[in-house]
């Protein structure tokens, strides 16, 4: 029995993967604490002994400060690109796909069969987003952006193309955006900016990936993260499809496929 487990810089998730998919997700900010008490809360929820699981696959940036062991059991360390990869294109069924990791920051990784490699991503991510909703609204949870935002008129605060040359332009469509927060004035309300927060986010994470995947000669691409649970924001990423030709897959379990894909990189 392998379990996965991804430190990442805001969560820790810890899967097992036999005929489904068990997931326990805990917040901490010491690393160490957190993988143990994401691994000990996922044994004793399903029941097994610590002596039931074999190896632990530990990946994401917290997994540096695991030692051999984790409460007994040994530890390997997967490279988070490797488990990006392996996590996104086996959950969406590809042996090629560009495989995008929406985080607290965003990773994008090219799968082609074996083949794993690290090609582009940004800054701009799930910590960006809520960062900026706690100083512009003084919001501190997704979820409560999320409704925020489903209540928001984006006309009020980006600038269209039609609002800047009266049309579409060559395959560019009149509502698409030509300046995130270019119309902002002071009579907006939250929910209006909460709108135009969610809707840049999506948008810098589309265009960087769909030129990563045109440079990579990939047409699918994998959406994976905590971000894939903000229903306004994957809308916002599907609305693009056509405009950029690119198919974007959102497996089952995305937003838990880099765990996911640290165990199934050990159980290849």
């Amino acid at each position: 029995m392998i379990v996965g487990i991804d430190i990442g810089g805001s969560t820790t998730d810890a899967v097992l993967v036999d005929h489904e998919v068990r997931v326990v997700t805990v917040e901490a900010n010491d690393p160490i604490a957190a993988a143990a008490g994401a691994f000990g809360k996922l044994v004793n929820d399903l029941h097994h002994r610590l002596s039931d699981v074999s190896t632990i696959a530990a990946t994401g940036g917290g997994a540096r400060f695991l030692g051999d062991e984790l409460l007994g059991v040994p530890v390997r360390k997967v490279p988070e690109i490797t488990a990006i990869g392996v996590g996104g294109s086996t959950l969406a069924g590809k042996r090629e796909a560009l495989v995008v990791s929406m985080g607290t920051g965003t990773a994008i990784v090219s799968v082609k069969g074996d083949e794993i490699r690290h090609v582009s991503g940004t800054g701009v991510g799930g910590g960006t987003l809520l960062g900026l909703s706690k100083h512009l609204l003084n919001v501190a949870r997704l979820e409560t952006l999320e409704q925020m935002a489903e209540r928001g008129d984006l006309s009020r605060i980006d600038l269209t193309v039609g609002d800047v040359a009266g049309g579409p332009v060559g395959n560019l469509p009149a509502d698409a955006t030509a300046s995130n927060f270019g119309k902002v004035s002071s009579d907006v309300s939250p929910e209006d900016k909460a709108r135009a927060l969610v809707n840049m986010i999506a948008e810098v994470i589309v265009v960087l990936s769909v030129t990563a995947a045109r440079a990579a000669g990939l047409r699918d691409i994998v959406l994976t993260g905590k971000l894939v649970r903000m229903k306004s924001f994957v809308d916002r990423i599907k609305a693009t499809r056509l405009l950029f030709e690119r198919d974007f897959v959102i497996p089952q379990h995305a937003e838990f496929a880099t765990a996911i894909g640290a165990a199934r990189s050990l159980q290849k």
